[in-house]
């Protein structure tokens, strides 16, 4: 009775464990499935509605543009043109998406964040860039390293992480997402910018700030 017990025990950890791991976009179950808007005569799978496969044409499997590069006039100096589940339907239950990022000369940021639902590897293209991560708690260990042209980076699922340009000449780089719809979350926009804004009262023991500093900080998000 006890050796069955047992094997209940670590039969049920396993699960656990293979249900952790199993944290990217689920497997699917057909070919393809074509994001639908319109939900007439249309089935609910993985988020988006799925288009009559016999409907389906090459134009759901195709975007242009990824050789523009984009507007780096910002506050922070880059811009992230997307290409996921929205930019393209038939992406809908692959679990993958594509990014280009492109960045001002020395200073361009793509700021600290996280995508809640995907890993991401990322390749330069052009230019050197400061990237790094940091790990959960809590040893909040930062691993990082400075990336020329040609050299491949990964940031794992969830954890933060941010790359900035620090070449004289603009810097452009394309990301690979496990995930048809990664999602993002900026740290400092997420922190300082919510709506409703958080109580500056706990922003200010949080990061050991003056609440008049997290009060100024709230007005620039």
């Amino acid at each position: 009775m006890k050796g069955v017990q047992n094997f209940l025990v670590v039969f049920a950890l396993l699960t656990l464990a293979f249900s952790l791991a199993s944290a990217s976009d689920p497997s699917s179950l057909q070919d393809f499935c074509v994001a639908l808007n319109d939900t007439k005569h249309a089935i609910f799978v993985n988020g988006k509605f799925c288009k009559d496969p016999k409907l389906a044409t090459a134009d759901d499997f195709f975007f242009s543009g990824l050789d523009k590069a984009g507007n780096t006039s910002n506050a922070v100096g880059s811009r992230v043109t997307p290409v996921n589940v929205d930019q393209i339907p038939g992406l809908n239950t692959l679990g993958i998406s594509l990014a280009r990022i492109d960045y001002a000369p020395y200073g361009g940021l793509n700021p600290p964040h996280t995508h809640p639902r995907a890993t991401e590897i990322l390749a330069v293209k052009k230019g050197t860039l400061y990237v790094g991560f940091v790990t959960s708690n809590p040893d909040n260990k930062f691993f990082t390293k400075i990336l020329k042209t040609g050299d491949v980076f990964v940031f794992p699922v969830g954890l933060i992480h941010f790359q900035f340009n620090i070449g004289k000449t603009n810097a452009i780089a394309f990301a690979g997402l496990s995930s048809q719809n990664p999602g993002v979350i900026t740290i400092a926009n997420a922190v300082f910018g919510s709506n409703p804004p958080i109580n500056p009262d706990v922003l200010a023991k949080a990061f050991k700030l003056d609440k008049k500093v997290v009060e100024f900080l709230q007005t620039q998000f």
